[in-house]
């Protein structure tokens, strides 16, 4: 299984940016579809976004379309959550996940094998 770690969260203003990293090592990189997911306190994980292993298509929840941008840099094993426009509701632990699927739902939390520890996202405002 592929191990992840995510880093770049932190506190930011309503209306700020934050880009979250997530770096994988373990079997090939790219034989990997990925996704971010989020939970807030008492809520449930919910899907933010993700991309697929072999196009690079991307999907993204109506919550952060327009405003976040997923990426994938396979030279460095690693993908981006680029995340503009932030709002205090998109305050949350991000879970960064990697998925072998042969059919790949990006939204099923159980479509994903691999997940990283989360870093923290808070947007004050």
């Amino acid at each position: 299984q592929v191990q992840l770690v995510e880093s770049g969260g932190g506190l930011v203003q309503a209306g700020g940016s934050l880009r979250l990293s997530c770096a994988a090592s373990g079997p090939t990189f790219s034989s990997y579809a990925m996704g971010w997911f989020r939970q807030a306190p008492g809520k449930e994980r919910e899907f933010v976004t993700a991309i697929s292993r072999s196009t690079n298509s991307t999907y993204y929840s109506d919550s952060v379309k327009g405003r976040f941008t997923i990426s994938r840099d396979s030279a460095k094993n690693t993908i981006y959550l680029q995340m503009n426009s932030l709002k205090p509701e998109d305050t949350a632990v991000y879970y960064c996940a990697a998925s072998r699927a042969r059919i790949f739902l990006p939204a099923m939390v159980r479509n994903y094998d691999s997940w990283g520890q989360g870093t923290q996202v808070t947007v004050s405002s």
